[in-house]
């Protein structure tokens, strides 16, 4: 059991660091010429990034952040199975036994982009690289929980109000897909996190303030 927490502890210490990458604000700078973090939300999420830097660093930011969480979780729990449990991936799982590996991972990824060690622990919300970790973690959780977003998302155009439902079925889908006894705890720390990076939203959507979702046009001259 030691040597399955240490190496549980370093795949969660470079799953933090790997995903507290910050590829929206890489990208706003490299195709706009922006920081993000200094317009707009001042955010460094794909939202943020669609509305100051256009489409396509969008799509760029989305895509390495949902990728960053999906890598994380399946590799190192992969390896920690074939080096701590002789290969029993299935001990990991979401009903098996050490469930708790997997959720501290995905724990940890969520962390690392909400408070990404590049940034002095500032960072994105959390919610594309939850999405890729949840799929990593267990696919049918993950796209239970996209649903969720999509489903309130698309009608209203408010991204942000897609994003905190979908952060608070994390624990939920969590104990309809078999989790339990300490396994669930950091999932609820996740959609705690999420959503409490969200309380300005939240206060927007109860003021009937918040912008909806828009995508900006490209500045020309990126990456000068």
């Amino acid at each position: 059991m030691g040597g399955l927490i240490v190496a549980t502890c370093v795949a969660a210490v470079a799953s933090y660091f790997i995903c507290g990458i910050p590829f929206g604000m890489l990208f706003a700078a490299k195709l706009s010429g922006i920081d993000v973090r200094k317009v707009g939300s001042g955010n460094i999420g794909m939202t943020n990034v669609a509305r100051s830097a256009g489409g396509k660093a969008a799509a760029l930011t989305f895509a390495c952040d949902v990728g960053k969480g999906a890598l994380c979780v399946p590799l190192f729990r992969f390896i920690i199975a074939t080096t701590c449990l002789g290969g029993d991936v299935s001990a990991l799982a979401l009903s098996g036994p050490f469930a708790w590996v997997g959720t501290t991972l995905f724990m940890s990824c969520v962390f690392g982009h909400v408070f990404s060690p590049y940034l002095h622990f500032h960072g994105g919300k959390g919610i594309s690289v939850g999405l890729g970790a949840s799929l990593g973690l267990y696919w049918p959780m993950g796209l239970s929980m996209l649903a969720v977003f999509l489903v309130l998302t698309i009608p209203t155009r408010y991204v942000s109000l897609g994003s905190v439902a979908a952060a608070a079925s994390v624990p939920i889908f969590g104990l309809i897909y078999g989790v339990r006894g300490v396994a669930i705890i950091p999932l609820v720390l996740v959609s705690v996190v999420v959503i409490l990076a969200h309380h300005e939203n939240i206060g927007r959507l109860v003021r009937g303030e918040e912008r909806r979702f828009s995508v900006g046009k490209e500045k020309k001259g990126g990456g000068k």
